[in-house]
Order: C-alpha cells, then structure tokens, then sequence
C-alpha cells in the first residue's frame, strides 16, 4: 500500500482538519467528525443533513454549503456515522423549520438515522427522512436491503437542497427529494478494487482483463464479473441496465453524471461521457450534465452512469446557485 497518510486510524480526523483548513467558511468539527455550513442554523430554513463513511469524498462533507447540504456527518471509512452524530449535526442546522435527513441505503446508515430522528423527536425538531435508492445493478447487496444508494445521492442533495433554500416547507422539501431518487437510476463498473488504510491491501481481488460489473461504492461484489470490454460496450451495457429498470423516454430531459470512483482519470470519464450522450441520442435528450469525481470508493479505478429523468421544476433547482467545496456555480 502506498497512500499519503500518517496513521490510518487518524485518516479521516486529519483529512477534516485539512478541509476545514482550506475552506474556512465551513464549521468542522474534527472530534465529532461533523462539517456545518458556517452560517447555520439560518432561522425559518429546512435543513438537509447527510453522511455516510468517508472514502466517498466529496461526498458528503464536499457538499456542505449555501444551495446544498447545512450539514454532514463523517464515519470511519466505509462505516456509518453514529447516532450522536447525526443529532449534533440535526441540531447545529435546526433553524425553525425542520430537518430532512437524506439517507443512503445502506443498513448501519439507515438504522443510525432512524435512531437520530427519534432522539431529535424527543427535542421537538420534526425530521423527514429521504432514503436514496438508485442503484439497479443488484436487488440485495453485502451491506443493504434493498438497492444501494449511490450517484444519485448528488442530484437529490443539490435538487432538495436549492428548494430548501427558497424557503420551502418541511414536507415539500422532502418530497422533492424522494422524487428525484424516484426518477434516478445508477449502475456502476470497476477495473480495479479500493485499498482502505486500516487493510492495507485490496478489498477484493480482480485479473488484469477482468472487470466486476454492478460493484458498489464500498467494493461490494456486483452483478457478475466478466471480461473488459471497450469503453461503448461497457456504457451501453450500464444504459440497458438503467434502462431496464427505469425507462428512458424518447422526450425524457435527463440529468446524467458520469462519475468517477476514485481512480480513473478524467480523460477516460469525458470519453465514457461521449458514449453515454451517443448512445442517448436518439432515446433521451441531456439536458444537464456533471463529469467527475462526486461518489467515490477510495483509490478504486471504475465508473458510474446515473440518469435522472427531470421536470421543468427539478432542472430549475439544479441551475440554482450553490457554493460548497464540491460543487458550485452562480
């Protein structure tokens, strides 16, 4: 293994300081492991709380800031956040108008949350809870009932997170979020397996013409493992399964990241890109497009494609501005 670190159990505490250290804006807690925007709680706003283990940076903690996240809680590395955490960060953005918390599917995170919503209840700030679910590569994974949440966290969080910045209600807000999961589907594609630093080696082991198709953000095994192909039959593949799942429409307007998982280059997301807008063409019309590292797994070298159908509204909201480390535009 060959990472810059100093001591693997003090890799997500050091990283907190240094992202503190380059964006004062935001309030770190290093200790707690908790990032809030600096200015909350803004009085009379919904807030929106997020987390999961770290490894997956940007997510979350990148995506704190006015139009997004007021607050997001850092695990261990692929391990959830706790209770206390995610109440501390619930209280931190507790401004009056309730908390949504958005969730991704995976069974420590959810059953974490759930208990950090009742703990929050019994202080009198009202919390809806938005479970994404985007990933149709497998029904039932290591970690999940059900199907993991993955790239989609992203639109849901910038999407509900630029309504909640209009000053919309409680309910409206979290509904927003559970539709946009609705109209998303993921399906991811690793090259080559993440190495933790408290393992010191790879998570799973895979040849060197061998792909794992459908492999989750923590290296969870996915549909199959086959052969690499050329990029255009890999994307065409990930679309049938999008597809399959969640039909494109000829006039759907699509939001579509393509999203790097830690250790593929951007050179190779930009052409996996071209065949993602070729391949959707005729089936599909992108309306909005994000190319990047956003959901990652570590050092792993891989892909995912999601595509969200949006409404008039929700392409509105993503056109909104926000300003978090992670991601911004005005």
């Amino acid at each position: 293994m060959k990472k810059f670190i100093n001591q693997p159990d003090q890799v997500v505490r050091e990283a907190l300081a240094g992202l503190a250290a380059a964006h004062p804006a935001l309030r770190v807690d290093v200790e707690r492991q908790i990032v809030v925007r600096g200015d909350a709680p803004v009085a009379g706003k919904v807030g929106l709380v997020s987390g999961g283990g770290s490894g997956h940076e940007p997510m979350h903690g990148g995506f704190v800031g006015p139009g997004m996240l007021d607050a997001a809680c850092a695990g261990e590395v692929f391990t959830s956040p706790v209770p206390d955490q995610i109440l501390a960060a619930t209280q931190a953005v507790d401004g009056g108008a309730g908390v949504v918390h958005i969730v991704k599917n995976y069974t420590g995170d959810v059953l974490n949350f759930q208990m950090a919503a009742e703990l929050a209840a019994d202080e009198s700030i009202e919390v809806r809870t938005v479970l994404v679910d985007d990933d149709v590569a497998v029904r039932d994974s290591t970690w999940t009932a059900g199907r993991r949440g993955t790239g989609a966290t992203v639109i849901v969080e910038k999407i509900a997170g630029a309504l909640a910045a209009e000053g919309a209600s409680l309910d409206a807000v979290a509904a927003m979020g559970a539709a946009v999961n609705e109209a998303s589907a993921s399906f991811a594609v690793a090259l080559a397996p993440c190495t933790t630093p408290a393992a010191g080696k790879p998570g799973f082991e895979l040849a060197d013409d061998e792909m794992e198709v459908g492999v989750g953000i923590h290296g969870e095994p996915g549909r199959r493992r086959e052969k690499i192909r050329p990029a255009r039959e890999i994307v065409a593949m990930a679309l049938d399964a999008i597809h399959a799942a969640k039909p494109i429409a000829a006039d759907d307007r699509l939001i579509v990241l393509v999203n790097g998982l830690g250790g593929t280059p951007l050179i190779e997301l930009y052409l996996l890109f071209n065949e993602v807008a070729t391949a959707l063409g005729d089936g599909g019309r992108i309306a909005r497009s994000l190319v990047g590292n956003y959901v990652t797994s570590l050092d792993m070298v891989g892909m995912s494609v999601t595509v969200t159908r949006a409404t008039d509204e929700m392409l509105r909201l993503w056109d909104a501005p926000v300003t978090t480390p992670g991601l911004r535009w005005s």
